[in-house]
């Protein structure tokens, strides 16, 4: 399947964690928020490069990216949220209707891109061959506040075999552009969170009995802050439902 072909079929309303789709093509985060706020998410995203990495930010009121020229921002997403005032409004499957001349969109580097380099080194996606959507939790971590922009670490987590723990940290590495390497490998409670089994977003997932927990930073992190900072208004995609871009995974390896 091409990236424009998975566009499509979001947007006439397929429903779907977007792990798995379009092998070697980038996947994105997004969050827009209306122009006034828009130096509070750049200043964030660049204090917090590890949760936040910016591939592309649109001028006010754009909905497209040269990500993915022939896209449309407010459809082409599997599904999305809009908040008002830091409070859930609507999930819907489209925000044509939701959208503001004002709005500067920011598309953020997605853990989704290198699990195709994670897979091709031997290290297995056990969300992937479940079925499910990838875990992600809220930490006790606060990240470095930006303006009037502040909130929590959010990570994702993959279960790693200790022999190919060396690999997943080695080649997620090699891509800063979308989140890089682990924020933290093993006992989760150093993270502040207590119970694997209750993810904040996403599923969980089942481990082997030997398998160690990895943590990777997450782009849901701005939604955490859009919950704690409550600007009057704010777009984003729905956890673990990404903008699939036609942009190549190989573009952000850095070797």
């Amino acid at each position: 399947m091409e990236p424009a072909e998975a566009r499509a079929l979001f947007r006439a309303g397929t429903d779907s964690p977007t792990a798995g789709w379009v092998p070697g093509r980038t996947q994105a985060n997004l969050i827009s928020v209306p122009a006034d706020w828009a130096y509070d998410v750049l200043l964030f995203c660049q204090r917090n490069p590890k949760a936040c990495p910016v591939l592309d930010v649109t001028d006010a009121g754009s909905w497209t990216t040269p990500l993915a020229p022939d896209a449309d921002l407010r459809t082409d997403i599997p599904r999305y949220r809009v908040w008002e005032h830091g409070e859930l409004a609507d999930e819907p499957a489209e925000v044509t209707g939701h959208w503001r001349g004002d709005l500067v969109s920011f598309l953020i580097g997605c853990s989704f891109t290198f699990e195709w380099s994670l897979a091709g080194a031997g290290v297995p996606m056990r969300h992937v061959e479940q079925g499910r959507n990838v875990p992600m939790y809220v930490t006790g971590r606060t990240c470095r506040p930006a303006g009037r922009l502040h909130g929590p670490l959010v990570v994702s987590m993959r279960p790693v075999p200790p022999a190919a723990l060396g690999t997943a940290i080695g080649v997620s590495a090699l891509m800063p552009a979308v989140h890089g390497g682990p924020v933290h490998c093993g006992d989760p409670r150093a993270l502040g969170i207590e119970d694997l089994s209750r993810p904040d977003f996403g599923d969980p997932v089942e481990a082997e009995p030997d398998d160690i927990p990895v943590f990777w930073g997450c782009g849901v992190t701005p939604q955490a802050a859009v919950m704690a900072s409550r600007p009057p208004f704010a777009i984003t995609h729905a956890p673990g439902r990404m903008f699939i871009t036609d942009a190549r995974d190989d573009q952000y390896r850095v070797a």
